[in-house]
């Protein structure tokens, strides 16, 4: 009989990753949520090859201190519940805090932000490994911008169940029709391969609304 072993901290996340990130879809809906709840009022999506070659989105939150960005990346790792009695009181999208470390398991991924009362912005470098996220300063306005490349790089298994470029863009242009619809409140720029697909804007009025929801 086999001995029991711990998991590696990258199996467990690879495997994590098999419940959070199914497609690039999945990526996008955990991206939007957590800008969303770190208070952002736009958000600027770049797509390219259906989301399997790059994902990127790029939001006006609050930001992420640079001693919380390789944390960000580290699973269970969140902001949003601390004690237990918060789980009874969650108000946001996310509390877990395993999809970045999940989305960071099978791609190529950085994650840049700046707060604002910051003098620095700063980048969190991960590539589906093992390892301490590479910091770096980098240019950046408050905010944060994930970008996510080559999905399930590291996982050809996986990679061979994704769908056509078009299938996987429909999916992922859903997620975000879904988070358009609920949040008239925040602005939404979508892109695919160079050319731009949704530009709306905040919607404060009920002909705004109506004039979103037409789009």
């Amino acid at each position: 009989m086999s001995k029991i072993k711990l998991l590696s901290p990258r199996l467990a996340n690879q495997i994590a990753a098999g419940e959070v990130v199914e497609r690039p879809s999945s990526v996008i809906k955990e991206l939007l949520e957590n800008s969303i709840d770190a208070g952002a009022t736009r958000l600027d999506i770049d797509i390219d090859q259906g989301g399997v070659k790059l994902m990127r989105v790029k939001d006006n939150g609050g930001g992420v201190e640079k001693d919380d960005l390789s944390l960000a990346l580290n699973r269970h790792a969140t902001s949003k519940i601390y004690v237990l009695d918060d789980l009874e009181a969650v108000e946001t999208l996310g509390f877990r805090g395993e999809a970045l470390a999940s989305i960071s398991s099978v791609s190529r991924l950085k994650l840049s932000s700046r707060t604002e009362n910051a003098d620095q912005a700063w980048l969190a470098e991960t590539e589906g490994r093992d390892m301490q996220a590479n910091l770096s300063t980098t240019a950046h306005n408050r905010g944060t911008t994930v970008e996510v490349r080559d999905l399930f790089f590291n996982t050809p298994a996986r990679r061979k169940f994704l769908r056509t470029e078009k299938t996987e863009f429909n999916h992922l242009e859903e997620v975000v029709k879904r988070q358009a619809l609920s949040r008239f409140d925040v602005s939404f720029e979508l892109g695919h391969n160079g050319k731009a697909i949704h530009m709306l804007r905040p919607a404060p009025t009920i002909r705004d609304k109506e004039q979103r929801i037409a789009s």
